[in-house]
């Protein structure tokens, strides 16, 4: 408990440091995306009430802690918001189907003589709960492009007022295609980091690489990998088109220089 005292008081003293205001409310945003997160395993519990539309409840409220909690309203934030938002409903589809098709939803063989003494007749919809555990997983990285992208666009136009929505647009897609190499090799990286050990008790049980692949944990994460991958592709089309679509629109007089 000590050392996680430590390590949050070191965390919050750089982040105030480096980053004056915003690093401090992004510090305290950690905390309000937790409580985000326990609030939807309190919902989840109820058998009544639909997982899927509670993460999406909750996916708007992350967005919003993260986008205009710490960087204000304006209209960078507004349009990565939007964007954000567009992008995970579009998800939501195609993450409901593969969630139901590649059968990821419960726990792994792995997984099962630790909860062998406990019920798992819960009534609750594990094909609905892991469907929710990808798009909570992806919003992170959605939310991050988008910001990413809209932000040096706004700068472009601000300093480049006469740019055509067109030339706009494709300098947000040109943007993107820079950071979605290196977003989706840390959701990459940030598995394997995760499951090393995983993969290392995957090794001692001398599984084959065909046994890895279709191990219900293993394929599950690289579901959400590719998901999350999805999804941050996705978002830099929209956030560029929205972007563009708002800022020659309104023109310099909708926002100001930060």
């Amino acid at each position: 408990m000590n050392a996680i005292l430590v390590l949050a008081a070191i965390l919050f003293i750089l982040m105030t440091l480096i980053g004056g205001k915003k690093g401090a409310r992004s510090f305290f945003a950690i905390f309000l995306n937790f409580g985000v997160i326990i609030f939807v395993l309190f919902f989840m519990n109820d058998p009544n009430i639909n997982p899927i539309a509670v993460t999406l409840i909750a996916c708007a409220f992350i967005g919003c802690v993260n986008l205009f909690f710490i960087n204000e309203v304006n209209i960078k934030t507004i349009t990565a918001f939007l964007a954000s938002i567009m992008t995970t409903i579009v998800l939501i589809v195609f993450i409901v189907i593969i969630a139901e098709k590649a059968m990821i939803q419960g726990f792994g063989e792995e997984e099962i003589e630790e909860l062998s003494i406990f019920s798992l007749y819960i009534g609750v919809d594990f094909v609905k709960v892991a469907a929710s555990v990808i798009i909570m997983s992806t919003i992170g990285a959605i939310t991050d492009a988008a910001m990413a992208i809209s932000s040096p666009m706004r700068e472009i136009h601000y300093h480049h007022p006469d740019i055509s929505r067109k030339e706009l647009f494709q300098a947000g897609i040109s943007i993107g295609k820079d950071i979605l190499g290196t977003s989706t090799n840390t959701l990459f990286f940030a598995f394997f980091g995760g499951y090393l050990a995983l993969l290392i008790w995957f090794k001692d049980l001398s599984y084959s690489p065909g046994e890895i692949i279709n191990s219900k944990i293993f394929s599950g994460e690289m579901i959400t990998i590719f998901c999350a991958g999805i999804g941050v592709t996705m978002v830099i089309p929209i956030t560029s088109w929205i972007t563009a679509l708002y800022l020659v629109k309104r023109g310099n007089s909708a926002d100001t220089a930060e």
